[in-house]
């Protein structure tokens, strides 16, 4: 396939996309969702291309009114009791993401990873597991391979799934779209 067939190109990165996210296991929307409203303070994490959908995600939940933020911006609170972390992990595991969910658990707070790799590294010591079953980088060159390139189905699938998860708890919470907009910042 070439550049030449850029719209067939495009349906099937759209129907890989919906593919995963057909394949949810049942009631993973709710436990996340629960997950995130239990928590006093959520504090977001992820690397390279993960560590920007948990950053939309995290500007989602703000826009919610939650009170979420980034490991690593300055203003990152610590995190205790009450609060969750949650971080993607879709090949299982990275160095950072395991010593992030070892400090918050060790300061009291719960964790919830999102992966591909339910059985993996940081699946094993999350109180809260998200499998979100998308090809990521670590199995790209195993048969079938997305049409996306190093592993980006599981990024583009976590950006419409944690969007998804955005209208489930607008609802949940009773607030209106308007009501999330008017928390979006002027200041661009």
């Amino acid at each position: 396939m070439n550049c030449a067939d850029f719209r067939e190109m495009a349906a099937q990165a759209v129907s890989e996309v919906g593919a995963v996210l057909a394949a949810l296991p049942s009631g993973t929307a709710e436990r996340m969702c629960d997950a995130i409203l239990r928590a006093k303070r959520i504090v977001c994490y992820g690397v390279g291309r993960e560590g920007l959908m948990m950053k939309a995600l995290c500007m989602r939940l703000m826009h919610l009114g939650l009170d979420a933020h980034m490991v690593g911006d300055m203003t990152t609170p610590p995190v205790g009791a009450g609060d969750l972390l949650m971080v993607s992990a879709g090949p299982g595991a990275f160095s950072t993401v395991l010593a992030l969910m070892g400090v918050a658990k060790e300061a009291g707070a719960q964790t919830l990873v999102i992966t591909a790799q339910p059985e993996g590294g940081a699946a094993q010591q999350a109180n809260v597991v998200i499998h979100l079953p998308a090809q990521t980088m670590a199995s790209d060159t195993v048969a079938p391979t997305s049409i996306l390139p190093m592993g980006s189905l599981y990024e583009a699938a976590q950006l419409v799934f944690f969007d998804l998860i955005s209208i489930c708890l607008r609802e949940k919470m009773g607030q209106s779209p308007d009501e999330m907009r008017m928390r979006h910042t002027n200041l661009e």
